[in-house]
């Protein structure tokens, strides 16, 4: 016993002492009161290892809806020569395939939320897997359109899911420090796929590229089952409480935790509620209002900046430079890795803008505790990141389409994608982080509403481009896209002004609908 424990038992003694000598009987008269209230429960239980590796499981199974995109572009010519059909009616099949992404999730979110990531993510790979046996055996165009609407189907969700585990484990003053884990397979996808699809092209055919796909789906399938576990906080709660029996991962089964599952003992359901059906109408709900849908409309237009500037860049570098498929691939390269170290750069000033308001606020940050926003603006913490890298945005994009244009040295285009990238990326990861942040308690649903709006607008940029520029040229298309980021700016700073309003005043009204609700 150390010097202090011994000291305060023998004081405890002698007090107990003096009151027996005075006549006092404390056990029988005096009631020891604990007004402490009980300890905050973990936002996770996972430890920094286990949670990094999870995140980074989900991150490479949401690799599949990029790369299934950016794989295909380095193809786009090969595909129209074979099928007979034109440049635009070949991108018509980026159209389809970005409605359906944009489609599919907004059931799929609803149901991980709900259901789990798990069985979402294996349903997707189901999907995903058949629709690319079927594009590997098909020689038309009508079935490559259909086939290519499934193949999104499946692969949409891969990313939603794969974001919505990351909002599971990591809490809100800490999502910049984990966004190079989680977007890694998206950043990777962006980056890997034009390099891989020209390769096979330029030493197999389009058909290879979709049994690549196969088989990279199948040993994700693999690893899902053997080393993910379940992060869904509706299944599961902070991961003390043990999911439904079929969804447990392999690896628990051969080595059970050793922890037991006895949150509802040490501090109760931690579970999120349930919903008794998920519907796809949750999606639409959270479009409705107002902050939610300015964040949306501007993650879209940005959208379609990316989307445009990579389905349009093999015609160009083909017509102005003369590349083969294999160079177009690796002249994607300059874009996903600009993406990549705005992970880092935006990443930690999200964190430190978080940090910054609520350490003004008088807000206490506690690892692996989530932080309330009932009194943190955190609109204002995220949008004052957002707002200079639109800008910035605007500058490198009208840059970019000039010096394609006036086809200048490669190296010009080259450093402006990257540029470009990372500025849209960083721009877009903020945006999406404070989405989250509004909808915790749903971020699959609200990741899924933002793939709605991003892709049905950037299937639209998508088939408007190539005729767009036909007509104005590509520096005009970019320096109107600019102007549009440009002239809707003011929604975003409304939106880091008042959005902390409005945020309080929905939670009013939704408190409001479930008192009258159980009236």
């Amino acid at each position: 016993m150390s010097r202090h424990s011994t000291r305060d038992h023998l004081a405890s003694s002698e007090s107990g002492g003096a009151d027996k000598k005075n006549g006092k009987d404390e056990s029988s008269t005096t009631v020891v009161e604990d007004n402490s209230s009980p300890p905050e429960l973990p936002y996770t239980v996972l430890s920094e290892k286990d949670k990094i590796s999870t995140i980074l499981i989900a991150s490479f199974a949401g690799f599949l809806s990029p790369i299934s995109a950016s794989i295909y572009f380095p193809a786009l010519n090969t595909l129209a020569d074979h099928l007979n059909v034109s440049a635009t009616e070949i991108n018509l099949s980026i159209t389809v395939y970005m409605i359906f992404q944009a489609l599919a999730p907004t059931l799929v979110g609803n149901y991980s939320d709900n259901r789990g990531r798990r069985p979402a993510l294996l349903i997707c790979f189901t999907i995903y897997i058949g629709a690319n046996i079927g594009l590997a055996l098909q020689h038309s165009y009508p079935a490559l359109m259909i086939l290519r609407c499934l193949q999104s189907s499946g692969s949409s969700g891969t990313l939603v899911i794969s974001s919505a585990v990351t909002a599971d484990l990591v809490t809100r003053a800490e999502r910049g420090k984990y966004l190079a884990y989680s977007s890694m397979g998206a950043t990777a996808g962006q980056a890997l796929g034009p390099v891989i699809g020209g390769l096979i092209i330029q030493f197999s055919n389009a058909q290879s590229i979709f049994w690549f796909l196969t088989a990279f789906a199948s040993f994700m399938v693999a690893v899902v089952l053997l080393f993910l576990p379940e992060t869904s906080r509706s299944v599961v709660g902070n991961g003390t409480i043990s999911p439904q029996k079929w969804n447990h991962r392999v690896l628990d089964l051969v080595y059970p935790r050793r922890a037991g599952h006895n949150q509802k003992v040490a501090g109760g359901d931690t579970r999120l509620p349930l919903k008794r059906r998920p519907s796809p109408l949750e999606t639409f709900k959270i479009c409705g209002e107002k902050e939610t849908a300015i964040i949306l409309l501007f993650i879209a237009l940005l959208f379609c900046g990316y989307a445009t500037a990579l389905s349009t860049l093999p015609s160009q570098l083909e017509r102005k430079y003369g590349f083969n498929s294999l160079q177009i691939g690796l002249c994607c390269l300059p874009y996903a890795f600009g993406s990549l170290t705005s992970r880092w750069t935006v990443g930690f000033l999200t964190d430190w803008n978080f940090r910054r308001h609520a350490h003004r606020l008088g807000i206490k940050i506690v690892k692996n505790r989530q932080t309330d926003l009932a009194e943190l603006p955190v609109e204002l913490a995220r949008l004052q990141i957002t707002l200079p890298l639109v800008c910035i945005s605007s500058v490198f994009i009208v840059t970019y389409s000039w010096v394609v244009a006036y086809e200048t040295n490669l190296s010009g285009p080259l450093i402006m994608l990257c540029l470009a990238g990372h500025a849209m990326s960083g721009a877009i990861n903020t945006l999406i982080t404070l989405l989250v942040d509004c909808h915790v308690q749903r971020p699959a649903t609200a990741i899924a509403a933002s793939n709605l709006f991003r892709c049905l607008i950037g299937a639209g940029a998508v088939a408007a481009a190539t005729p767009l520029i036909n007509a104005i040229g590509i520096g005009w298309a970019g320096t109107v896209l600019a102007l549009i980021w440009v002239i809707l700016a003011p929604l975003l700073w409304a939106a880091m002004k008042r959005g902390h309003g409005w945020r309080r005043e929905e939670k009013r009204k939704r408190d409001e609908g479930a008192i009258l609700g159980n009236a």
